[in-house]
């Protein structure tokens, strides 16, 4: 399963590659970013961080600093 996640305000791009039941939180924190400090877009839709990940494509949106 791959997931590809844009964080919209530098359009870093994060590849994700996981097994079929992980989640977006899952993916977060294998990136180092706390789930509690993002929205997660799809389509212009908000996505929960515990929704098992079926998409292929999302933004995310920083809430607050990683540093």
């Amino acid at each position: 399963m791959l997931c590809r996640f844009t964080i919209l305000l530098d359009n870093t791009v994060l590849i994700y590659r996981g097994g079929p039941d992980d989640t977006y939180e899952t993916a977060l924190l294998s990136f180092g970013i706390n789930p509690d400090t993002v929205l997660i877009f799809y389509e212009n839709r908000s996505l929960p961080q515990d929704k098992r990940i079926e998409e292929e494509e999302v933004s995310i949106l920083l809430t607050a600093s990683r540093g």
